[in-house]
């Protein structure tokens, strides 16, 4: 299969790859946290980009690997090396620089992106990012040292590095070659080896607020019907709230809640239909979802127990009316949390060795019915 053909693990169907995305929103304390060190003439030579998935970290890590390619050192920016140092009050790069064009090509030979590569005999990308994607660092260093410009890399996501791969990376962070800046993208930073983190500054990025998801989504030309319950399931992710809209989340959410709020004598109907929706063939996407929607509702519900009152907004048609019910006080909200930790895990295992997805869907609905009746 051909570089251009493959599919790329750091994309979101059905939204603008980050190299691609043309502006980041909702995050502008990160980006000006960077743009002060820059300025200060004191740049890290690894970042380490945090926060929630979803939020905007891989646009960040390609916002600021474009700023710095576009940007001359100061050593090199004049005709005498006498350049005055550059101040910048912003990432963004004219559409119609070089750097940019070359970019958006995949022909930057100052950019290299660490990723998990692909599986030519399963014909699926590897679970992790290997060694031997790692030491194809060695040759990129090779051959982009001769023009003395700036090099950077992107590590997307560093929480997918196997052991060696890490090893490999942590030298590179011990020693890191001239003029090079190291972006790593992680979603869970306390996995990574405690001497990675301790070699990187840190940028974190927050969940988006509802206004700005929605800027997001107009940006990635993504249209939905009910903004605010799509918000409320995507938690500031702009990530999850394409993909929600992809595979109609809110309509397999309101599906649960319907089921929730038939308990404890339960619409044996709309359970049969939503089991029949799970086996079906190619719904593999679909049927994590449904878990993952499961888990939340599961969650809302405990979180309505401990707080006395439902999340806001409503990601669902009677849903406050329904968590109420079902959670009246602490005693159901650690019922519930009990329930969300047990049925999620007995689930992700059985879709993990192909049990069968009808069976086991409801068999999770006769789990919810009995919990709801106090058994």
């Amino acid at each position: 299969m051909s570089d251009d053909a493959l599919p790329e693990p750091d994309r979101v169907d059905g939204a603008p790859h980050p190299r691609d995305t043309p502006r980041l929103i909702g995050q502008d304390a990160a980006q000006q946290e960077f743009l002060e060190a820059f300025n200060s003439e004191r740049l890290h030579h690894g970042w380490m980009i945090t926060g929630p998935r979803g939020s905007g970290k891989a646009t960040l890590a390609w916002s600021i690997a474009r700023f710095l390619l576009a940007t001359p050192l100061p050593e090199t920016g004049g005709m005498f090396g006498d350049s005055a140092p550059v101040h910048a009050d912003t990432l963004a790069i004219a559409p119609d620089h070089p750097v940019v064009r070359r970019m958006a090509a995949g022909s930057e030979q100052g950019l290299f992106v660490l990723r998990r590569g692909y599986n030519d005999k399963t014909k699926r990308l590897k679970d992790q990012i290997t060694v031997d994607e790692a030491r194809k660092l060695k040759g990129f260093f090779s051959l982009s040292s001769a023009d003395g410009g700036r090099r950077v890399v992107i590590v997307d996501a560093a929480d997918e590095l196997n052991t060696s791969a890490a090893n490999a990376l942590l030298k590179l962070l011990e020693e890191p070659p001239a003029r090079t800046t190291l972006l790593l993208v992680t979603h869970q930073p306390s996995g990574l080896l405690p001497t990675i983190r301790s070699r990187c500054r840190v940028l974190r990025l927050k969940p988006l607020e509802p206004d700005q998801m929605q800027q997001a989504l107009d940006q990635a030309g993504v249209q939905v019907e009910a903004p605010d319950r799509l918000a409320a399931l995507a938690e500031g992710s702009v990530g999850a709230a394409v993909r929600l809209a992809n595979l109609n989340g809110l309509a397999l959410y309101a599906e649960w809640i319907g089921i929730l709020g038939s308990l404890p004598r339960l619409d044996r109907t709309r359970a049969q239909a939503l089991a029949e929706a799970a086996a079906m063939r190619g719904a593999e996407e679909r049927r994590a979802l449904m878990v993952a929607l499961l888990d939340q509702a599961l969650g809302r519900l405990a979180k309505t127990g401990a707080t006395g009152q439902p999340p806001a907004p409503q990601a669902a048609r009677d849903e406050a009316e329904v968590l109420m019910r079902l959670a009246p006080g602490p005693d159901a909200a650690r019922l519930w949390a009990a329930q969300a930790q047990e049925i999620g895990a007995r689930l992700r295992h059985g879709l993990a060795v192909n049990l069968d997805p009808a069976a086991l869907i409801l068999d999770t609905v006769f789990r919810l019915q009995k919990a709801a009746a106090g058994g």
